[in-house]
């Protein structure tokens, strides 16, 4: 039995239990809820967990290389970060939002026919509930998000992730049904919340070894409006480059799943 299953499993049972052993002790009707919850929580909100089901975190390299991916897309700094790329000779998906795609599809074929691709990122970035939407909510989220990419493209997205790695016990198996592999990460820089490239990649680069998926975001200005998220992905670029990394999109068969 898989551990999805059994954790939702005891998720049903544990209010019996709760309520069978609350004659023996309170405390510990209280504690079985507490795990139960607690089973719960963790794999939806790490997204690395593996519980509810298998999530890539890193690749097989052929040599020295990782994998650069690019979250919330397409914004007005695509073709600042499009030109960094090409410059480096780096390849690099872009996971993108279905509601911003369809307003500016244009940026979404420049990615394509610069050699990059495209992933699904959910059709409108419910960050604060996609972890708690129902089934038919969220099999809206990747199916439009899919149903757009495809439009622009002409290419249905292979690959999922969740906005802001958050997850339920829906989401792997209506992406089981459509063949799409939750993607993750090894190497993050907290870009969507820190402006200051430095710090960025600081985090970002003692984490990376040959077969690292490092994510990042686009889209994110400072105060004054310069572009920080430009700034950012440019100073991992080229420090990167310089280490002797290629910046390389992995084919399906050397994805790796719970290694970190």
């Amino acid at each position: 039995m898989s551990t999805r299953r059994l954790i939702i499993g005891f998720a049903w049972m544990a209010p019996i239990l709760a309520l069978l052993l609350w004659p023996v002790s309170a405390w510990l009707s209280i504690g079985v809820l507490f795990i139960s919850h607690m089973l719960l929580l963790y794999p939806t909100l790490r997204a690395t967990s593996q519980w509810f089901g298998p999530v890539v975190t890193e690749f097989e390299p052929q040599g020295q290389q990782a994998w650069l991916t690019i979250d919330d897309g397409p914004t007005d700094d695509t073709d600042q970060i499009l030109a960094i790329l090409s410059r480096a000779g780096a390849r690099a998906t872009f996971f993108l939002i279905g509601q911003r795609a369809r307003q500016r599809p244009d940026l979404v074929r420049r990615i394509v026919e610069q050699g990059h691709s495209v992933g699904n990122h959910s059709d409108t970035h419910p960050s604060a509930s996609f972890w708690c939407l129902p089934r038919n909510r969220i099999r809206e989220q990747i199916d439009r998000c899919s149903e757009t990419l495809q439009e622009i493209t002409g290419k249905k997205p292979e690959l999922f992730r969740t906005p802001v790695g958050m997850k339920n016990f829906f989401v792997h198996p209506l992406l089981n049904e459509r063949h799409m592999p939750l993607v993750a990460w090894s190497a993050r820089g907290f870009d969507g919340l820190v402006t200051n490239p430095e710090k960025v990649a600081a985090r970002i680069l003692p984490s990376v070894s040959p077969g690292t998926i490092i994510m990042m975001h686009q889209g994110r200005f400072r105060s004054d409006h310069t572009h920080a998220s430009v700034e950012a992905i440019e100073r991992v670029v080229v420090q990167l480059k310089g280490r002797g990394y290629d910046l390389v999109i992995p084919a399906p068969n050397q994805f790796r799943a719970g290694r970190r």
